[in-house]
């Protein structure tokens, strides 16, 4: 019993192996089935997904089709209406042409037959004349020049006591007007007038203030009477110095370079250099200011930054001691009211006169009348040829070409002659002065020149690499022997020529 045992356990476990197998493989059997269907089931609703793709885009192709065939359809019954306007555009235009080709020989019918009987008329009206010549014994032309003849001999005296009165009315009639329309337009514009002078008087906050503008050995005054032009002038007026110069624009620059140097506090060579830079440059964008608040003034809005610019440097320029900006600014009021009285245009009169001198602007720089180079200005910036050719002619160098220049010749008169505009012999120093200036600056080397001390003395810098110590002493001979020679002066004139050298570097 003992023994069976073992072998009674050993065949249940092979039967429990065997069984364990059998049922493994059962359940492997039925999974691998179970895979089948899913697969089997997935081709399917994949092939009935394809029918059903398929079948949908026969449906989108037949409707595409369907589409472009009305479409097609559409088309065609466009094209056939359209054609169908083009025929019947055709037939209008064959009858047109058909009718236009009738008139055109009904008119040549009627021509024909105008000229027959003009040439019919004209050997009448010559039968008529040979039989009245033959009957009166003359010449239709010698009738006539005997009939006028009689007439003028008849008549002389009273065509030409006619002929007189009418230009003597006539002459009255336009004179009268012109002189109405003249003090119409003074009347209806009134502005004062100040003749400039030559020197301007600059406040100082303290009376100590003159000594550090003197500075050491009066370096520093002297160092902005050379970079200004202007003669400073420090004598006992309480707190306050003198600035001399003909250019106004001179003095207004030194006047700012103080006032800058004031408000810094220190006041030396190199800071004096600064400061009359920067007064420069303000003054420079003042003048366009300046140059922009007259022509609104006037009414003018379209001309260029540039000639702007010349305008308002005009602010300071004199013409007989009258301001050439004030001038020109009242001629272009009274301008543009006399060419509205009498019908000419407004606009070119008044842009004519408020221009005509704009040539003063760098007068005093350029070689050539003021008048030649206002032209040359105004071309240079494309400004109306008929503004040019009303300015051009104020000082009769150019002849009178438009109603226009008329009206600036008679303004400009107007402006200058009335009293108390202008002062000439304050114009005759100026001009004394700039000629000064004009002969130093011809001579080669020179670099600026400054007429200084009412005339007295001439600042003459020259460029060091140009001119020698032996060449400046030259110099200020040939230049005094010429102001001699070409100028009348009373007194002398010192001339003082300055030879700088300067080097610069920069550490950096």
């Amino acid at each position: 019993m003992n023994g069976a045992t073992p072998l009674l356990v050993g065949s249940l476990v092979l039967l429990g192996i065997v069984l364990g197998y059998g049922i493994r493989w059962i359940i492997i059997a039925r999974k691998a089935s179970s895979v089948e269907q899913q697969l089997a089931l997935k081709i399917n609703q994949a092939k009935q997904r394809a029918k059903d793709i398929e079948l949908e885009a026969k449906e989108r192709a037949g409707k595409l089709v369907d589409d472009h065939k009305r479409e097609e359809h559409e088309r065609k019954v466009k094209l056939d209406r359209f054609e169908d306007r083009l025929i019947k555009k055709e037939e209008f235009l064959i009858q047109d042409v058909r009718k236009l080709e009738s008139r055109e020989a009904e008119l040549k019918n009627n021509f024909s037959r105008l000229t027959e009987e003009k040439d019919s008329l004209h050997t009448l009206q010559e039968k008529a004349r040979q039989q009245l010549e033959v009957s009166a014994g003359l010449s239709a032309d010698q009738a006539r020049e005997q009939l006028l003849e009689r007439i003028r001999e008849e008549h002389q005296q009273d065509l030409a006591r006619t002929v007189q009165q009418l230009e003597r009315d006539r002459k009255e009639e336009i004179e009268k007007k012109s002189a109405d329309i003249m003090l119409s337009a003074m009347q209806r514009y009134a502005r004062s007038s100040v003749a400039d002078a030559t020197t301007s008087v600059f406040l100082l906050p303290n009376e100590d203030l003159k000594g550090k503008i003197i500075g050491r050995e009066g370096r520093n005054i002297r160092t902005l009477e050379r970079l200004t032009g202007v003669e400073v002038i420090v004598d006992e007026t309480p707190e306050s110095v003198i600035l001399s110069s003909f250019d106004p624009l001179r003095r207004e620059i030194a006047r700012l370079a103080l006032e800058k140097l004031i408000k810094d506090g220190r006041i030396q060579p190199a800071k004096i250099e600064e400061k009359v830079e920067e007064a420069r440059e303000e003054l420079t964008k003042r003048m366009e200011k300046i140059g922009e608040d007259a022509a609104m003034e006037i009414g003018i809005i379209d001309l260029p930054k540039e000639i702007l610019q010349l305008l308002g440097r005009l602010h300071f320029r004199t013409s007989y001691g009258q301001n050439v900006l004030t001038h020109s600014i009242e001629m272009a009021h009274l301008a543009s009211m006399i060419a509205a009285d009498i019908g000419a245009s407004v606009e070119v009169a008044k842009k004519g006169a408020l221009l005509h001198d704009i040539g003063k602007a760098i007068s005093h720089e350029v070689e050539g009348t003021h008048v030649e180079l206002g032209r040359k200005i105004l071309k240079k910036y494309n400004i109306d040829d008929r503004v040019i050719a009303a300015m051009e002619a104020h000082h009769e160098e150019y002849p009178f070409s438009t109603p226009e220049s008329f009206i600036v010749a008679a303004v400009d008169v107007l402006s200058a002659s009335r009293p108390g505009a202008r002062r000439d012999s304050v114009e005759n120093y100026l001009r004394r002065l700039e000629d000064l200036e004009k002969i130093a600056g011809e001579f080669p080397g020179v670099r600026q020149v400054y007429a200084l001390s009412a005339g007295r003395e001439v600042r003459v810098f020259v460029t060091p690499e140009k001119i020698d110590d032996f060449g400046a002493l030259q110099l200020a001979k040939d230049i005094s022997v010429k102001i001699k020679t070409e100028m009348k002066f009373p007194g002398e004139i010192k001339v003082n020529v300055i030879r700088e050298m300067r080097a610069v570097e920069y550490a950096r």
